[in-house]
């Protein structure tokens, strides 16, 4: 039985999150709905990690042991025809059978975009928070550095997280973009707690808006408190951009939670 390994992208504007839920449509449940039109059997389906309602994806990876023996074309153009076209397949491969998709992750890339127009954009309200106010750049960019390393982010944790520790590392955080039109903030890291992403713009945010300097990005790290920090940012302008693994992959004996 092989195990089958998905890169996908979707806009998660009209689902619930990546995760199967009572209160709506998933990912997860319309990806199991055409493998299931495919494959002709019903079929367990883990993710790298779960993604909010809202949150959109260019490189989710999805793994689901294949009851068939089918050409790997059949997982990638097969399943296209049968998703909503909200949700396609990217990539398909044949991995180790104890693949994990987030145990054997070696990091991930998360995108942030912000529409810094001066008036709406129709074409941006789905993917961009859009912040009219023309924001400082060069002090967000600043700010963002405090981030890089080592750190205990409590202070950018989610009241309902259920990670069992808040330490994690941070390679990158960096923004692209101008002021006026797009912004965007790129960060990767070895894992991330809950709405952490969404947590760390908001506050960065703050910066840009001149209430706060880019060393008090700092004071909010060494507070290890969520109140400390600024709002969670709008769960559209979020992208998992991308899951990182070793080469040749491996299983990770910490694990990583999201």
């Amino acid at each position: 039985m092989p195990r089958i390994k998905l890169v996908l992208e979707y806009d998660g504007t009209h689902y619930v999150g990546w995760q199967l839920q009572p209160n709506g449509p998933s990912i997860q449940g319309r990806l199991m709905r055409a493998l299931q039109q495919l494959l002709g059997a019903s079929v367990d389906v883990y993710a790298a990690g779960r993604t909010d309602s809202g949150v959109h994806a260019r490189g989710q990876v999805a793994v689901f042991d294949s009851p068939l023996n089918l050409p790997l074309r059949a997982y990638w153009l097969g399943l296209n025809g049968l998703l909503p076209d909200d949700v396609a397949v990217v990539k398909a491969e044949e991995v180790d059978p104890a693949f994990d998709p987030r145990r054997w992750a070696t990091g991930k890339r998360y995108q942030y975009r912000i529409s810094n127009l001066r008036a709406r954009s129709p074409l941006r309200r789905l993917s961009h928070w859009e912040i009219f106010q023309p924001l400082d750049l060069e002090a967000m960019r600043a700010a963002a550095q405090h981030l890089l390393g080592k750190h205990d982010f409590s202070s950018f944790r989610a009241a309902e997280c259920e990670a069992k520790h808040p330490v994690r590392v941070i390679t990158r955080a960096d923004f692209s973009g101008a002021v006026g039109d797009e912004i965007v903030f790129t960060v990767e890291g070895t894992a991330f707690l809950r709405h952490m992403v969404r947590n760390l713009i908001g506050t960065l945010v703050n910066v840009g808006r001149s209430k706060h300097p880019p060393a008090w990005v700092k004071e909010v790290l060494e507070a290890k408190s969520r109140e400390h920090a600024g709002v969670t940012a709008p769960p559209h302008g979020l992208t998992l951009a991308e899951v990182f693994y070793g080469s040749p992959p491996g299983p990770n004996a910490k694990g990583h939670e999201d």
